[in-house]
C-alpha cells in the first residue's frame, strides 16, 4: 500500500521537516498543506494522503517535536550535572523556539491545545521523576520540588528565547544569574569521599 515502508516514511518525514522549518522561520500561520507541498516539491494529493488537513499536519508536527524534546530532556536529566544540563538545553533556541511557536498555535487550534495538555502532564511527571532519580537525596525539596523546577526552568527558558527573538535582552543576564544561583542551592554538593586511613608508622 502507498505510504508504507521506507519510501512512505521518508516522504512523511520530508513533509514534517518542511512544516517545522516554516514554523520556525515564518511562524505557524505560514503553514498550510499547499505551502508545505510547494516547499517540499510534492504534489498536493500526496500531501493530503499523509495529512488530509492542515490541522492534521500541525498536530503531527507537534507530536513529533514534543516527543523529541522530551527525549532530549530525559537525556539531559540523566547527565552527571542534571540540573545544569537541563538548564543549558532549555536555553538552546533550537530546543525551545519551535515549542514556543506551537504553544502560541494552541491558542487558536483546539486540537493542538488538547494534545499539549494531555502530553505535557505525562512528560512533566516523567521528567520530574528523572530529576529526582538523578539527584536523589541531594535534591533539597525544602527549597523547590522536582516538578516545580521543571516548570520553572522550561518556562523561564521559553520567555528568554521568545524575547531574544525580538531583540529584547534587558534583564536576561540577571535572570540567568538568578537561576544559576538557585540551582546551586537546590542541589546539595556531592559527598566527598573520606580520605583513606594512613597506616600507622
Amino acid at each position: 500500500m502507498a505510504g508504507r515502508g521506507p519510501k512512505g516514511a521518508a516522504k512523511r518525514t520530508l513533509l514534517l521537516d518542511t512544516a517545522e522549518k516554516l514554523i520556525v522561520a515564518e511562524g505557524y500561520a505560514a503553514v498550510s498543506t499547499r505551502r508545505v507541498g510547494l516547499e517540499a516539491g510534492v504534489k498536493p494529493p500526496l500531501v493530503h494522503y499523509y495529512f488530509p488537513t492542515t490541522e492534521d499536519l500541525l498536530l503531527a508536527v507537534y507530536e513529533r517535536a514534543a516527543q523529541q524534546a522530551h527525549q532530549r530532556t530525559l537525556e539531559a536529566l540523566s547527565a552527571p550535572q542534571a540540573l545544569q544540563a537541563f538548564w543549558t538545553l532549555s536555553r538552546e533556541s533550537a530546543h525551545t523556539s519551535l515549542g514556543t511557536e506551537l504553544y502560541a498555535l494552541a491558542n487558536h487550534r483546539k486540537g493542538i491545545r488538547t494534545e499539549i495538555a494531555r502530553t505535557a502532564v505525562d512528560f512533566r511527571a516523567s521528567e520530574a521523576e528523572a530529576l529526582s532519580r538523578a539527584l536523589g537525596e541531594r535534591l533539597d525539596q525544602s527549597i523547590c520540588d522536582p516538578k516545580a523546577l521543571i516548570v520553572l526552568i522550561s518556562g523561564i527558558s521559553r520567555i528568554l528565547v521568545m524575547e531574544e527573538a525580538t531583540g529584547l535582552t534587558d534583564g536576561h543576564a540577571e535572570v540567568r544569574a538568578l537561576i544559576d544561583w538557585l540551582l546551586k542551592r537546590v542541589a546539595r554538593p556531592e559527598p566527598q569521599d573520606e580520605p583513606a586511613e594512613q597506616p600507622a608508622s
